[in-house]
């Protein structure tokens, strides 16, 4: 394999796919190797097809619509391997400890809060919810710890790391 591969996943940083994009490059020894963030997996298919020798997307399979990017693709990309890894421990976070009722989250781990009386906002990623949320846009936040670090939240629950399965999709004249 190169080593200026180009690895495009979902951002801003502080997300699943940002951490498992780092990892994927160091196992595979691509030290050289860079991470492009981009606001949606959607978002970043163009870029790697713009540099189909050296770029690939890196998925999460939970993202939401992951099927749809598989065969809207299929003539410009394929999955070439997927790999699990734990993701960072994911939490609930807030400005402060008030009254929670709006959490912002990304689609997938909106379960863990299955059962409480609160109104639920979606965003792009999970560390677009913590931006949201120091941003004030909700009360709380489903996130990611490094996320929330980095925009100064309070953990209210930590709900630990998530085995987790990611994706490798590669256009058909990569040589990556």
């Amino acid at each position: 394999m190169q080593t200026d591969v180009v690895v495009h996943t979902l951002g801003p940083t502080g997300t699943n796919c940002e951490a498992a994009a780092e990892y994927w490059l160091s196992e595979n020894h691509l030290g050289k190797g860079t991470v492009k963030l981009h606001p949606t997996l959607e978002q970043a298919v163009p870029a790697v097809l713009k540099e189909p020798t050296r770029s690939v997307l890196l998925g999460c399979v939970v993202y939401p619509r992951l099927n749809e990017l598989v065969f809207q693709n299929l003539r410009s990309m394929a999955l070439r391997e997927c790999f699990m890894m734990p993701t960072h421990p994911m939490i609930l976070a807030a400005r402060t400890r008030g009254k929670i009722r709006t959490v912002l989250s990304h689609p997938a781990p909106v379960n863990l809060l299955d059962g409480q009386d609160i109104q639920i906002e979606l965003v792009s990623s999970n560390a677009a919810a913590a931006a949201g949320c120091a941003a004030g846009r909700g009360d709380a936040c489903i996130t990611t710890s490094p996320a929330a670090d980095a925009n100064g939240l309070l953990v209210i629950e930590d709900f630990g790391p998530v085995s987790m399965g990611f994706s490798i999709h590669v256009p058909h004249e990569s040589e990556v």
